[in-house]
């Protein structure tokens, strides 16, 4: 099966409505990406077609670390990356390396508009494989309480953008909803 992975068009919408309700089998994450189209400019959301017909979707959107100051107990200035989330395969065509390219595209598209790092809460034995490693290895911490560490993750990108750094990582408030 030939896949071809594009950015979201004109006339989308629904369909990505679609594909994650029968991925997810509920609609919380259609309603997170509804909200953040509407409310949130700097997003990457990328399409899979097979065979013309859209099979696969994921939403990348902005996320902040708030970070401690290295001298004082105040906070220092926020580090600006990328929430990987949602990411979604019509059930009929999971398991086909869908979701893989989807991430890979999308990782490859943040990395070259030189976006720090992406974060992700997610399955810990699927993305190590994009580089992906538990965030607590770099001092940061989930927003959301309960959340094991080894799900929460990050891609450094950029060495430098994180180095001495430590805080919180928060995806923008549309995700709370969600949790």
């Amino acid at each position: 099966m030939n896949i071809e992975i594009r950015e979201e068009g004109r006339g989308d919408r629904e369909v990505i409505r679609r594909i994650n309700e029968a991925a997810f089998g509920r609609r919380e994450e259609a309603d997170i990406i509804d909200k953040l189209c509407q409310s949130c400019s700097n997003l990457l959301s990328l399409v899979a077609v097979a065979d013309e017909r859209p099979v696969g979707h994921i939403l990348f959107s902005p996320v902040t670390i708030e970070t401690r100051a290295a001298s004082s107990d105040g906070p220092g200035e926020p580090i600006l990356g990328m929430g990987l989330a949602p990411m979604a395969v019509l059930p009929e065509h999971q398991r086909a390396g869908i979701g893989s390219q989807l991430v890979r595209e999308g990782l490859k598209r943040l990395r070259a508009a030189s976006i720090p790092f992406v974060i992700v809460v997610g399955h810990p034995e699927y993305y190590p494989r994009f580089g992906f490693e538990p965030a607590s290895r770099y001092g940061i911490q989930c927003q959301w309480e309960g959340v094991p560490d080894q799900a929460f993750m990050i891609l450094v990108f950029h060495d430098t953008a994180l180095r001495g750094v430590s805080g919180v990582a928060r995806y923008r408030d549309e995700f709370d909803e969600a949790v």
